[in-house]
């Protein structure tokens, strides 16, 4: 656990320390994470959310595990719509995605993008794989679950058993439209 590993937005002011190991690491196929990245990587200087293949890669931290360093003053999160209780926040000051946040997640799903190319941890799987669209064709170099795995949950659950279940809060000082 004394691992640590640091990660930043694309002109580094957003800072992040990671401690030990992380949840998992995944792509995203769902309806929504397609969504959201496409939207995302419109804005001004953004770079590409989506790999070639359309999913979106996350490594999945405890939250006690995740420090800011720096830039908190330029995290604005956004919602798809006033309906939907997952966040995702972005690094105004490079449009960069930082984070996914689960409402009463006790776990943060950090962006592929904010690790230097070679370095995120290899993804164990792709999840929610029915969302694509018909005719997708993903590779098979790793499983391409329909939906989210019972073991994807156990990780998840286990993680916040040794939390004791807490759930942390995030530092975010407002909102974008996206």
């Amino acid at each position: 656990m004394g691992e640590t590993t640091e990660i930043t937005c694309t002109c580094g002011r957003t800072r992040l320390e990671l401690r030990g190991h992380p949840i998992d690491s995944v792509e995203c196929c769902c309806t929504s994470c397609r969504e959201a990245a496409d939207r995302m990587q419109r804005l001004d200087r953004a770079s590409q959310t989506l790999t070639d293949h359309g999913t979106t890669p996350f490594v999945i931290c405890r939250k006690d595990r995740v420090r800011f360093l720096s830039g908190t003053d330029g995290l604005k999160t956004f919602r798809l719509s006033p309906e939907h209780a997952t966040k995702r926040a972005i690094a105004t000051c490079c449009n960069t995605p930082i984070y996914l946040e689960f409402k009463g997640g006790h776990w943060l799903s950090l962006y592929g993008g904010l690790w230097p190319e070679g370095t995120m941890p290899a993804p164990t799987m792709r999840t929610m794989a029915s969302d694509l669209p018909e005719g997708a064709v993903l590779p098979d170099d790793i499983p391409n679950a329909k939906k989210q795995s019972l073991g994807f949950f156990a990780r998840l659950f286990a993680a916040w058993v040794a939390m004791g279940f807490r759930n942390p809060k995030t530092p975010v000082t407002g909102e974008i439209d996206v």
